[in-house]
């Protein structure tokens, strides 16, 4: 299969859909006390573990666009990568989270959920077929080791 969004565009797509759930549904509203301190420790945590995450792929000196994983040239399983395979993917939906609980719409919670799944069937599966052929066994091995998300 070939890849059709980059990831950033899927991030921004779906940002602008919580914006109208929560712009036009006229329930779901919510609030809590503490809820703007978890957006910014979302928010940070997202930051970090992207950075962490895109450190490690050029000091492997590897490829970090997502639409051309048949280009990797290393296979990075050490850091952030021993406790999740798909990190950037992971600060992404951090940050999705962040954004829903700032706008305050419960339902935008749904719509987190069908990031990962699209992330799951249009970008993560093909990635990994293509990273599979490239890198073999190893690759089998990490993947039976470390969870896709978290």
């Amino acid at each position: 299969m070939r890849l059709k969004l980059p990831p950033a565009v899927v991030l921004l797509l779906f940002g602008s859909l919580m914006y109208l759930l929560a712009t036009f549904l006229p329930f779901g509203y919510f609030d809590f006390f503490g809820r703007n301190l978890l957006v910014k420790a979302l928010l940070v945590l997202g930051a970090i573990v992207a950075f962490i995450a895109l450190i490690q792929f050029y000091r492997a000196k590897t490829t970090v666009d997502p639409m051309s994983p048949s280009k990797a040239s290393r296979l990075v399983m050490s850091g952030i990568y021993r406790f999740s395979r798909n990190p950037m993917y992971l600060a992404m939906l951090l940050l999705l989270l962040a954004w829903g609980l700032k706008l305050g719409n419960a339902f935008n919670t749904l719509l987190a959920a069908l990031f990962v799944a699209y992330m799951n069937r249009f970008q993560i599966i093909p990635e990994e077929e293509a990273l599979g052929k490239l890198f073999g066994k190893p690759y089998q091995q990490y993947c039976l080791k470390v969870r896709r998300w978290f």
